[in-house]
């Protein structure tokens, strides 16, 4: 789902490695029994969450370390920060949260190289003339952010989305975007292939935010027919990331399950490799009292991630966001009642809540991959 335009949480340039400090103890509300790390490694799943590089607490960054295997930067690794100048590249914010992934002993996933929507790419990219030769320009200028941000990262980054959102979920076609307009489709193609020869250790993943509830059809059905397209044109494809806001698109309560379920069966049955990528659950329907919204959200996130999990292809699991004072979500869709929004594990003061023991409970009736 896209998260919101660059604020000043999530586009902080310049911070140093000592903004996000390795950490040593023990989160001061953790959760008793195993991590969800543990429980996810055991069924053979990476869990972890999605990290901005705004000043955060410790407690916070403790829960992090405990919790996660593995770091995604929220928006560090977007090109409306890299690249918010042509020819110039900052990537400053995101070698901080490469630092405290190297720091904790954790993996690292790239969030996205070409993120094909107008809404976020910069200004000046958005009035880009590609000149005379535009599909010849825009190969050149793709190729080369591609190969820029990849090289950065090295080795360091084990995943990298690719290519993200660029279905329109109103049409099911592909966005038009300035690389549409001067290329059409081989622009996803070109990212895929500049991706596999600047990290060829990479897992390379299409990442979208089509979801399980009903206004969704059209959505899933462009992505079938995006990655069906991807795989007959042998494009360098390995995973498919289904980002898993649940209840953002759709009311929470209506679920699709068997329509769902053929989605996804037919994403497997084209030997892709599954990954939750960005997962978290809207309350906007659920009451306002906590007890009974906790429980609502517990509820949803319990029979999503018992079917997700139920499909051995999938084996990398992430949150966006570990605690509900460091979600998208506060801002980007409020409640009516004004209240916050409690779409993560734990709560705005790092307790945790049902929905941590839902995300267990679901890891611990998972079967091995």
């Amino acid at each position: 789902m896209p998260n919101p335009l660059p604020t000043r949480r999530h586009v902080l340039a310049g911070l140093s490695a000592a903004a996000l400090p390795a950490m040593a103890s023990a989160p001061a509300f953790a959760a008793s029994g195993p991590s969800l790390r543990a429980l996810a490694a055991d069924k053979g799943i990476l869990f972890g969450s999605a990290l901005s590089a705004g000043t955060l607490e410790p407690a916070y960054l403790d829960i992090l370390k405990t919790e996660c295997g593995v770091i995604v930067p929220e928006n560090e690794f977007k090109v409306y920060v890299i690249a918010t100048q042509p020819d110039r590249y900052n990537f400053a914010p995101g070698d901080t949260i490469a630092g405290f992934a190297r720091d904790n002993g954790m993996k690292l996933r790239g969030h996205t190289l070409l993120w094909n929507k107008v809404e976020f790419m910069p200004k000046w990219l958005l009035n880009i003339d590609f000149g005379s030769n535009p599909a010849r320009e825009a190969e050149r200028y793709l190729r080369d952010y591609i190969k820029r941000v990849c090289t950065h990262y090295g080795d360091q980054v084990f995943s990298w989305d690719v290519v993200n959102e660029t279905i329109d979920p109103q049409t099911g076609d592909i966005r038009d975007t300035p690389f549409t307009k001067a290329l059409g489709f081989d622009c996803i193609r070109i990212a895929f292939e500049a991706a596999r020869e600047y990290a060829p250790k990479a897992q390379l993943v299409y990442n979208d935010y089509m979801s399980w509830e009903r206004g969704n059809e059209t959505h899933r059905k462009g992505v079938l027919k995006l990655l069906e397209t991807l795989r007959a044109k042998n494009v360098p494809i390995d995973g498919f990331g289904i980002q898993s806001h649940i209840g953002n698109d759709g009311h929470i309560r209506e679920a699709q399950h068997e329509q769902w379920r053929a989605f996804i069966d037919a994403a497997v049955g084209m030997d892709y490799k599954l990954l939750i990528t960005e997962f978290d659950v809207n309350d906007k329907d659920l009451p306002t009292d906590t007890a009974v919204r906790d429980a609502g959200v517990a509820a949803a996130a319990k029979d999503y991630l018992d079917l997700m999990f139920s499909y051995k292809q999938l084996d990398q699991f992430l949150c966006w966001g570990m605690s509900d004072n460091h979600s998208w979500l506060q801002g980007w869709t409020p409640r009516t009642d004004k209240t916050p929004q409690r779409p993560t594990p734990y709560d705005a003061q790092y307790r945790p809540k049902p929905l941590r023991e839902a995300i267990a409970a679901a890891l611990k009736a998972a079967p091995k991959r």
